[in-house]
């Protein structure tokens, strides 16, 4: 029952939210709710909110109206996979670099220093920005592809949480046990190993969390901001022309990143399972 208790709480807390979206479009007004001018909750007309019903039906549907066009539901599935498999290849990078700073830091006291403030400061540089240089600088290098570019984004979000997570972790152990490990006469590697590794795990898990969900979001992000084709990103924006005589249609690559995290959530937390035994407790980021 602890164990199915998240996967009961999800799948109400699912319901809840469909619940809420057709209460508010059966009672709310068609122009929202404004407020001083502004608008603080959205249209409940058909073209803005459309139905549950609707967008569910819509997925059975063709793409288009062409012959042979495939199910709506098999072009998202296609491009959250194409989305996935980019977001998983970044987040394998942002870990691996995110760790290998992480080390760097925890071995050097000047590099902590000299690097901590630059690896904070680099989140402050929006996506929008970053694309364009990445991109550009990618096309001057021999067989270089526009998914690669999309790749190097989204690992630049992913590494962040990790190279922080890891830093702390990695200074988690009690001044007592590192002692401990100098009176055996084990060496700094021998103590990264088997102490401060395994010390680290409850500050990793959550950050390794974090890095997932910054690759999925950096992944699709950046798929628009470059124009690369095939993914949820790229279909988000290319179906947005349709809400006006086809408002279930934009909806579907939307329900498409939405499994995407959640898929990307539950590989973290299966990788979690396998190192529960070093993870008495775990620790927020």
């Amino acid at each position: 029952m602890t164990r199915a208790r998240p996967i009961i709480f999800g799948v109400v807390g699912v319901i809840l939210l469909g619940a809420l979206w057709e209460i508010y479009k059966a009672v709310g007004p068609a122009t929202g709710v404004v407020i001083g001018g502004i608008t603080v909750l959205p249209r409940t007309s058909d073209l803005a909110m459309p139905h549950l019903l609707t967008m569910w039906n819509r997925l059975g549907e063709p793409v288009l109206s062409q012959p042979g066009s495939p199910p709506l539901w098999q072009a998202v599935v296609a491009a959250a996979g194409f989305t996935l498999g980019i977001a998983a290849i970044s987040w394998v990078i942002g870990v691996v670099v995110g760790m290998l700073l992480a080390v760097l830091m925890q071995r050097f006291r000047t590099a902590e220093s000299a690097l901590l403030p630059w690896i904070i400061l680099s989140q402050t540089v929006p996506i929008i920005a970053l694309a364009p240089l990445v991109s550009g600088f990618g096309s001057q290098l021999p067989n270089w592809q526009d998914w690669m570019s999309v790749v190097v984004i989204a690992s630049y979000l992913a590494f962040f949480p990790v190279s922080v997570g890891a830093l702390r972790g990695l200074e988690s152990p009690e001044q007592a046990h590192i002692e401990l490990m100098y009176s055996y006469g084990a060496g700094w590697w021998t103590t990264l190993l088997r102490l401060r590794l395994p010390a680290s795990v409850p500050y990793l898990l959550s950050a390794l969390r974090l890095a997932a969900a910054s690759a999925v979001i950096g992944a699709v992000v950046a798929e628009v901001s470059i124009g690369l084709e095939g993914g949820v990103g790229r279909m988000m924006v290319e179906f947005a022309s349709a809400s006006s005589g086809d408002p279930g249609k934009p909806w579907a690559p939307i329900f498409g990143g939405i499994a995407i995290g959640l898929v990307a959530a539950g590989a973290v937390a299966l990788l979690g399972q396998t190192l529960r035994k070093y993870r008495r407790t775990e620790v927020a980021s």
